[in-house]
């Protein structure tokens, strides 16, 4: 079965995927005007703007709330454990890709996650949207919506939720030798308990736990690096080099490299997917675009900061060279090999606190699309159920391979599905970045939209009032 998988896997990266993700980032960044170059300053700014709308009776949720919900999913086993992997298959010239990936994936995070809030509804405890709703109010399809729901549910809420449990559930076998069903089952409790709470608990304890793992993981990667100064332009030469098969004995170097580098960058970084729209979409804001050029800084901020710290890490320890080696036991081992035994603890603290965070996130992505499809509350209740406790579990159990492959297959699926709408919908994207701009030469510190300023879709933009 897993190899089946892995078959499938194989044909959806090593030609559908990686051509449509390329292809959409670089037709974003061109359509754009190289929005996620030319406006870091700004993402900057507005990502301490502490100006949200006002809409009496609701709860709100704030730009950098929201901010943090969809970086909590984003910053997790993907760059602590994906990234490792992708080194042990991919060799070092994966860490090229990844980068790449992010820089023009950045301008797609920016046309989904501004078309999740021009689309956004109300809702009883802060807006929501994503994907499904940009889907059925922008394109009319209401089948194409429910698939995607469908889609993201289960890749977030199901399967990505397992493989943060296998990898927390590794890491602290690792470190402490506990058994993965007793933390497994300690998750169970931790999880179901914050996503009964709802969006309001979700964003609080992200913008907490976020920015304090990030910060940590960095200022030690930092640490580590300042050790070894003297190896980083060898290791720059040895991605670079790898990428490019330049010394490379095997005629497949560079298709491993490429396509682990992308698949690897688009779990931890998630642009294109559609996920982090729904995070984006809960946010108060004046002006679509407001949150979108927040979300592309998410993409920088995950794999030009979080991901190479675990890369470079890696590399400078050499440990990666060990065939055995794989996973979030890699990053532990090259952590070890470079600060001494406490290293292997620090790893399996953070990843429970990265993937931890990861959890919650995913699950509330799959809450949104559940909500989308039906407000039966049994249903919503069963959803809770399983995410936070039978996949969670389940991560706990199966082995590495099975749980990569399986969210491979989703992870394929779903952004195939969420590219064609955006392709479809960029356009109302670039228009509002174009009105943003026009706004800020005139002066307007903070530009706001009102949806008679698209009279086409003003039926269908209910928050924009």
């Amino acid at each position: 079965m897993i190899n089946l998988l892995n078959q499938i896997n194989d044909a959806l990266w090593g030609y559908v995927l990686i051509a449509a993700l390329v292809g959409c980032g670089l037709w974003f960044t061109w359509r754009s005007r190289f929005v996620q170059f030319r406006m870091v300053g700004e993402m900057l700014r507005l990502l301490a703007d502490p100006s949200t709308q006002s809409a009496e009776g609701e709860k709100h949720i704030s730009s950098f709330q929201a901010f943090t919900v969809s970086l909590a999913s984003r910053v997790g086993t993907g760059n602590l454990a994906g990234v490792a992997t992708a080194i042990a298959v991919g060799g070092p010239g994966a860490v090229f890709w990844m980068w790449l990936m992010a820089l023009f994936g950045a301008s797609i995070a920016f046309v989904e996650s501004t078309l999740g809030q021009l689309f956004k509804r109300h809702h009883r405890e802060s807006f929501i949207g994503g994907p499904a709703y940009y889907i059925e109010r922008g394109l009319h399809k209401r089948w194409m919506a429910v698939l995607f729901a469908v889609l993201i549910t289960v890749t977030f809420g199901l399967a990505n939720n397992s493989v943060q449990s296998n990898t927390i559930c590794g890491a602290v076998e690792g470190a402490f030798g506990l058994s993965p069903v007793v933390v497994g089952m300690a998750l169970v409790v931790l999880t179901l308990a914050i996503v009964f709470g709802g969006i309001q608990r979700i964003a609080h304890v992200s913008s907490v736990l976020v920015p304090l793992m990030a910060v940590g993981y960095f200022l030690l990667a930092v640490a580590v690096i300042v050790m070894n100064l003297s190896a980083v332009p060898r290791v720059l030469g040895l991605i670079i080099d790898s990428a490019f098969g330049l010394h490379q004995a095997v005629g497949g170097a560079v298709g491993a490299a490429i396509m682990n580098g992308v698949k690897r960058g688009l779990f931890s970084n998630e642009a294109g997917e559609g996920s982090a729209p729904n995070a984006a979409a809960t946010a108060a804001v004046s002006h679509p675009v407001k949150q979108g050029l927040i979300q592309a800084l998410g993409v920088f901020t995950d794999t030009l900061v979080v991901c190479s710290c675990t890369a470079f890490i890696i590399l400078i320890s050499g440990v990666y060279e060990n065939p055995e080696l794989n996973g979030i036991v890699l990053t532990q081992i090259a952590l070890e090999s470079e600060v001494g035994a406490w290293g292997r603890i620090f790893v399996a603290v953070a990843i429970f606190l990265f993937a931890y965070s990861s959890i919650i996130g995913n699950y509330y992505y799959g809450e949104a699309n559940i909500r989308f499809m039906t407000r039966s509350t049994r249903i919503l209740t069963l959803y809770r159920l399983t995410s936070g406790g039978v996949m969670v579990i389940f991560g706990a159990l199966v082995s590495l391979d099975t749980v990569w492959s399986i969210i491979d297959l989703c992870m394929a699926l779903l952004t195939a599905c969420n590219l064609v709408a955006i392709l479809l919908l960029g356009k109302y994207a670039f228009r509002l970045l174009d009105d943003y701009r026009q706004q800020k030469r005139q002066g307007i510190a903070s530009p706001t939209f009102h949806r008679s300023q698209f009279p086409e879709l003003e039926a269908e933009l209910e928050c924009w009032e």
